[in-house]
């Protein structure tokens, strides 16, 4: 089965997403929110805004607004919506699964610390005996 077509999305499409998600911005807007959302730590060139805003334009994920002066907003399809929530879901199963690992490596570690010192009350080296 072939791969669909932006998925899954890259960090910078998926905060682009989720800043159209809360309401309709322009390419500056959508920028400064993620750098507020983020702290920081995910910054949009204008390159790669400007791209991934093109790419979701031509998948019908985002369509322009009429322009206000300069100010060109853009606003998330039914596609655009439904790909949104694809990927929270696929988001919500990755922690899921690190949270399961975690419990995991978690009961691993305690069995492997009974199993020592089930071993060392044996050989008589516990406070214990």
């Amino acid at each position: 089965m072939p791969k669909k077509a932006l998925e899954p999305l890259t960090e910078s499409m998926y905060y682009v997403l989720l800043c159209l998600h809360a309401k309709n911005m322009s390419g500056s807007e959508i920028a400064e929110c993620v750098r507020t959302l983020t702290s920081d730590r995910v910054r949009l060139g204008p390159g790669t805004l400007y791209s991934i805003l093109s790419t979701f334009e031509e998948e019908n994920i985002i369509q322009k607004l009429e322009a206000e002066g300069r100010r060109i907003p853009y606003c998330m399809t039914t596609i655009g919506e439904q790909l949104f929530q694809n990927e929270i879901q696929r988001l919500r199963k990755c922690l899921a699964d690190t949270e399961r690992i975690h419990e995991m490596a978690e009961h691993s570690e305690a069995d492997k610390r009974n199993e020592g010192q089930k071993s060392l009350s044996k050989k008589g080296l516990t406070k214990d005996s």
